[in-house]
């Protein structure tokens, strides 16, 4: 029997949304780069495992996120204004 596949966060579907809904796409490379000059560390990589949900995201970090992508961390976290 398959073990089904947990997600860590709430968010990782907004972030991708948000992230491609910019003029131009933002990519995960460049949201890193944009996250790294507010102070927080996530690599193209970690981007990707946010995405898929199979990485955990601390609330500083949904903040830098909601910042960088310009939304509000209550649409990141419920899809809410």
């Amino acid at each position: 029997m398959a073990v089904p596949k947990q997600n860590n966060n709430l968010v990782g579907k907004r972030v991708k949304k948000a992230r491609l809904a910019l003029k131009p796409k933002l990519s995960q490379d460049a949201l890193s780069g944009k996250l790294a000059g507010r102070g927080v560390t996530i690599d193209r990589a970690g981007i990707a495992k946010l995405e898929a949900g199979s990485r955990y995201v601390s609330d500083f970090e949904v903040k830098a996120l909601a910042a960088a992508l310009g939304v509000t961390v209550g649409w990141l976290l419920s899809g809410e204004s």
